[in-house]
């Protein structure tokens, strides 16, 4: 069973393990060469003057500005959500805000009336070990607590052992977990192995309810390449192409200067296409980022380039 005979009902296909290991196996193979390639020279393109401006606007736009450490506190929250909102230089504010469940309600009262979303890593990240109950739980409180997005781990050993339903039970539990919140599916693609892999846990995450497919948590290396953006923009193509459904993508970590960002809008709209190209549809998972998309807006501005001190710290 390959994409040309998915149809609109995905039943069958996830009616049980046969059907979908029979499915996801008999996806097209990824050319490594030629993805690297591709990624490559797409990474090479050149943006100037106006046309560049417009690109550092549409990049901050999609941040999903974020802080995962332990060392959180309420106040660093709210100060995120307070740069979230006016980054400063009349900047466009960006998506969303990325918050621990804990925390979900702080940064949803900072970021109230704004158009600021709140999204927050449930499901024992970064991990993703433990139980689907804790699992569901921590998506229910999150969302209770205000949260309008989640972003979940898949089990990387199920998904590795083949144990392709169990993958897809957790991610079909937790979105009706989320209510009316979005679902981002974290892949986690450092750890998949293969750009095979990559394209298998792509379509699973999308055939099992996902809003949005992530690269990674941004805690493992490497998080965010080109070519597992690109495997997995050719992925929502395909699959709104046979579905009619459009799935976002979110690559993060590793993603920190401008250069980055718009080689990462290059990829977008030669891959998918211009309907993926706002933050309904992709996003860019970062916590450094945003400043020097700052600084690289403000020199265009004024032809000076402001140090990173000129910006708070993110």
């Amino acid at each position: 069973m390959g994409v040309s005979t998915l149809t609109t009902s995905l039943a069958d296909v996830a009616a049980s393990d046969a059907t979908l290991r029979a499915f996801l196996h008999g996806l097209p193979g990824v050319d490594r060469v030629g993805a690297d390639q591709r990624a490559a020279m797409l990474g090479t393109r050149s943006i100037k003057t106006t046309a560049k401006a417009q690109a550092i606007d549409l990049a901050i736009s999609m941040v999903d500005l974020t802080t995962l450490e332990g060392a959180d506190t309420h106040g660093k929250v709210r100060a995120m959500c307070t740069k979230a909102i006016h980054p400063g230089g009349g900047a466009p504010r960006v998506a969303a805000v990325c918050v621990y469940p804990d925390l979900v309600s702080v940064a949803a009262e900072a970021v109230k009336g704004s158009g600021v979303k709140v999204a927050s890593v449930a499901t024992a990240f970064p991990s993703g070990r433990s139980s689907l109950e804790v699992k569901v739980s921590d998506t229910a409180l999150a969302v209770a607590a205000g949260a309008d997005e989640i972003d979940m781990v898949i089990d990387r050993g199920a998904f590795l052992e083949g144990d392709y339903v169990k993958v897809f039970e957790e991610i079909v539990a937790v979105k009706a977990a989320c209510g009316a919140a979005h679902l981002k599916v974290i892949l986690e693609t450092g750890e998949l192995a293969t750009y095979d892999n990559v394209r298998r846990a792509s379509w699973l995450a999308m055939i099992a309810g996902a809003d949005f497919i992530k690269t990674s948590t941004g805690k493992v290396a490497p998080a965010a390449t080109l070519p597992v953006t690109l495997i997995m923009l050719e992925a929502v193509r395909a699959f709104r192409d046979v579905t009619g459904r459009q799935v976002g993508v979110k690559p993060a970590g590793g993603i920190r200067t401008t250069k980055d960002a718009i080689k990462n809008l290059v990829l977008v709209n030669e891959t998918a296409g211009e309907d993926w190209l706002t933050p309904d549809w992709f996003r860019l998972g970062a916590s450094s980022l945003l400043n020097d998309l700052l600084m690289q807006r403000e020199k265009l501005a004024t032809g000076r380039y402001a140090g990173p001190d000129y910006f708070t710290l993110d």
